[in-house]
């Protein structure tokens, strides 16, 4: 049974941090690429990040470039998104993705998704 599990959203002040976790259980972790994806209040949902297999190519929304850093933890079978200097604009439940081999920005290519955890910048 494959399960990604996202944990470390919460409540923080403009300009803060936070890191999301994204546990990943039944799926061979080294064969997916891994992406964060977040959908705000009234929007759609976006992505915000990717990683690679290997973690050797990342990419990122360019609103959060220069804030965000994904990385990834094969052994522990965990993608990590790093957020720094977070806006009132970063409000959301983000949510990661797996799909197989590649990474990919769009929702309809990913073929595990978690539940997502809700992050709340405030003013």
């Amino acid at each position: 049974q494959w399960q990604l599990v996202e944990s470390g959203g919460g409540l923080v002040q403009r300009g803060g941090s936070l890191r999301l976790s994204c546990s990943v259980s039944g799926i061979p972790l080294n064969y997916y690429g891994i992406a964060w994806f977040r959908r705000a209040p009234g929007k759609e949902r976006e992505a915000v990040s990717c990683i690679s297999r290997t973690g050797g190519s990342t990419v990122y929304l360019d609103s959060v470039k220069g804030r965000f850093s994904i990385s990834r933890d094969n052994a522990k079978s965990t993608v990590y998104l790093e957020m720094n200097s977070l806006k009132p604009g970063d409000t959301a439940v983000y949510y990661c993705a797996a799909k197989p081999y590649a990474c990919s920005a769009y929702d309809n290519d990913m073929g595990y998704w978690g539940e997502g955890t809700l992050v709340t910048v405030s003013s």
